[in-house]
């Protein structure tokens, strides 16, 4: 007796298979299932053991599949079996009714009612104030006050070892002018005055952190600071002169502060010109305009 053992996809391929192999039509063999292997993804595959038998029928019999491991699912079949959860749903939102408002009865004759409007709510929320701003007290500063910065320049003085004698000189507004001069003065001056500059913004930094007053002072020595007060003033003309001549805004180089007032003072009474500054300390510069 002729027999065959094939491996396909389903019975019925196995058994085509068979049938052209040896030769004989479908009904002519006798199909035994030997083995069946079910995949992932319905890749699944069967053997069986065709035989012919020429006065019987094709007859399949299903042999007890031999036990077979399953097989390992992917990490992407795994993740594809997970049933996502049932999206929650969200509450229907919840409408207030408008309040409807009765409009008021008219008088008269054949005049309908009116259809009743909508009614709408406004609250109204009470704005704050605004909070008035309150006014900077000025500054003055006094003869004590004086006294005070004119006591911490000599300390200064003593610890540095100069003989260079300190007076309180005038006071305008916040400022008190102190006068240095002695042996020492020169050193305390320095090129274009600027170890006088640095001793200044000591003294003034010390003073705000022990007086606590806003109370600023400018220091002199051997009279540099009415010199150069002089030469800031002729200079802020000339260029004045020029710029108003011209039609064209010029630039200083950068002055300390109380230089700019100088250079803003002396031509806040010149027609024609106007002074503002610009820039950021240390390099801030006073510029001179036409007005147009």
């Amino acid at each position: 007796m002729q027999t065959v053992e094939i491996t396909a996809k389903t019975v019925v391929e196995a058994t085509k298979a068979a049938a052209e192999k040896l030769g004989v039509s479908k009904d002519a063999l006798k199909v035994t299932v030997l083995e069946e292997t079910k995949g992932l993804f319905g890749k699944s595959s069967v053997r069986i053991r065709a035989e012919v038998a020429e006065s019987a029928p094709a007859v399949v019999e299903v042999a007890a599949p031999a036990p077979t491991k399953p097989a390992k699912k992917s990490a992407k079949a795994a993740k594809a079996e997970v049933v996502a959860p049932a999206p929650i749903p969200e509450p229907e939102p919840v409408v207030a009714e408008p309040v409807v408002k009765e409009p008021a009865k008219k008088g008269g004759k054949g005049k309908a009612k009116a259809e009743p409007k909508t009614e709408e709510v406004v609250v109204e929320v009470a704005a704050e104030e605004p909070k008035a701003a309150e006014p900077e007290t000025e500054i003055v500063a006094t003869a004590a006050d004086g006294d005070q910065l004119t006591e911490l320049v000599r300390e200064l003085l003593t610890a540095a070892n100069l003989q260079v004698n300190a007076k309180t000189g005038e006071i305008a507004g916040r400022y008190v002018n102190i006068h240095l001069d002695g042996k020492d003065a020169a050193f305390l001056v320095g090129k274009h005055g600027e170890v006088l500059n640095a001793m200044q913004y000591l003294v003034n930094i010390i003073a705000g952190r022990r007086f606590d007053n806003g109370v600023r002072a400018t220091l002199d020595g051997n009279d540099y600071r009415r010199r150069r007060e002089d030469a800031l003033t002729q200079l802020a003309t000339k260029i004045a002169d020029q710029v108003k001549q011209r039609g064209e805004e010029a630039v200083l180089d950068a002055l300390p502060a109380f230089e700019r007032r100088i250079v803003h003072k002396a031509l806040s009474t010149y027609e024609g010109i106007s002074t503002y500054s610009e820039g950021e300390e240390p390099n801030r510069r006073v510029v001179i305009a036409p007005i147009d």
